[in-house]
């Protein structure tokens, strides 16, 4: 800002007559069609890194839900442990309890032999006596009356009375422990049967416990390879937009290589070997590096004011310069103002 502009009339005076302006609209159109691809290439660019967002948003939403159906998983498994560990601990206690049922039936087989044994030898006992019955009914056995009166002295009836009473008793008793025998071995069959009753009972229950608990771990594990299922679904989707990212990255990348070099080979298209764009060189001075113009007193191919070429450090007139040296100072004063320093650039 604090360098004045110079101005300069687009015919020269010791230079080939200027190109027509015909070289500025070239110029102008070069940076129109220059200016559309890199828009074309800006919005690609664009475009790419609105999905790679979008790509790495909706990544990251899924890994959130990786993470809850990890934690899901970890539950869900825990779960079927337990409840396989449940499963086996009451398979354990059922196979106590069927070998404790097994044992039982062993007994009640064992009670009711006994208490066939028992039976048959009550219906042994029963029928010696029977036959003994009918025998003396047969014999006609004299009553206790006779035998008393019959009897020979003292000694005698006290024998036959004792012998009497022996007799009925030997038949009680044998009547008697039969049976109870009979009644015992019935009750100790009992017991066992009961006792094989419940414990057939108690491992129906443990069986059902049992059966349920695997019920409960069968589906806890189909959950478990559904959430792991789901999970690794996720991750794929996952993996697919880390590739996808990666590859719109890598067209990003590309893209902005190539614009940089097109922009690169523009702006050597338009300077070409001067310092400013050869379009306005030429306009101004037609590339002569010995131009004056006699109205402005601008001078040298860049048609430099003798002013400005004063403040720049120039030595001299502008058009007696070497072209390195007019070079020098014109990239100085188009760093500092671009084209608004030269009539042809506007």
């Amino acid at each position: 800002m604090g360098r004045p502009k110079h101005h300069i009339s687009p015919a020269p005076a010791r230079s080939a007559p200027a190109v027509p302006l015909r070289a500025f609209a070239t110029l102008t159109l070069c940076g129109a069609l220059a200016l559309g691809a890199a828009q074309s290439e800006a919005q690609s660019i664009g475009e790419l890194n609105s999905r790679i967002a979008g790509a790495r948003d909706q990544a990251q939403a899924m890994g959130a839900e990786i993470e809850a159906a990890s934690a899901e998983l970890a539950s869900v498994q825990a779960e079927a442990m337990a409840a396989a560990q449940r499963e086996a601990e009451l398979s354990a206690v059922l196979a106590r309890g069927q070998a404790r049922e097994a044992s039982l039936e062993a007994t009640v087989a064992v009670a009711e032999g006994e208490l066939r044994a028992a039976r048959a030898q009550l219906a042994r006992s029963l029928d010696v006596l029977a036959d003994r019955l009918v025998a003396i009914y047969r014999g006609g056995m004299p009553d206790a009356t006779t035998l008393l009166l019959e009897a020979d002295g003292f000694d005698e009836l006290v024998t036959r009375a004792e012998y009497l009473r022996r007799i009925e008793e030997a038949d009680a008793a044998l009547v008697a422990r039969v049976r109870a025998l009979r009644d015992e071995v019935a009750a100790r069959l009992a017991a066992v049967e009961d006792a094989e009753a419940r414990a057939e009972a108690f491992n129906q229950r443990i069986a059902a416990a049992r059966d349920e608990i695997a019920a409960v771990r069968a589906n806890a594990e189909a959950e478990a390879a559904a959430l792991a299922a789901a999970r690794a679904r996720r991750e794929a989707v996952v993996e697919s937009l880390q590739s996808q990212v990666a590859g719109w990255t890598s067209e990003v990348q590309r893209l902005e290589r190539i614009s940089a070099r097109q922009a690169e080979k523009q702006v050597g298209d338009w300077f070409g070997d001067w310092a400013i764009p050869e379009s306005i060189v030429q306009c101004e001075s037609g590339g002569n590096w010995d131009a004056v113009n006699p109205s402005s007193g601008a001078g040298g191919a860049y048609q430099i004011l003798p002013s400005t070429w004063d403040l720049y450090g120039g030595e001299g007139d502008p058009e007696d310069a070497s072209p390195g040296e007019q070079s020098d100072i014109a990239s100085q004063i188009w760093a500092d103002s671009g084209g608004g320093a030269w009539v042809c650039a506007r």
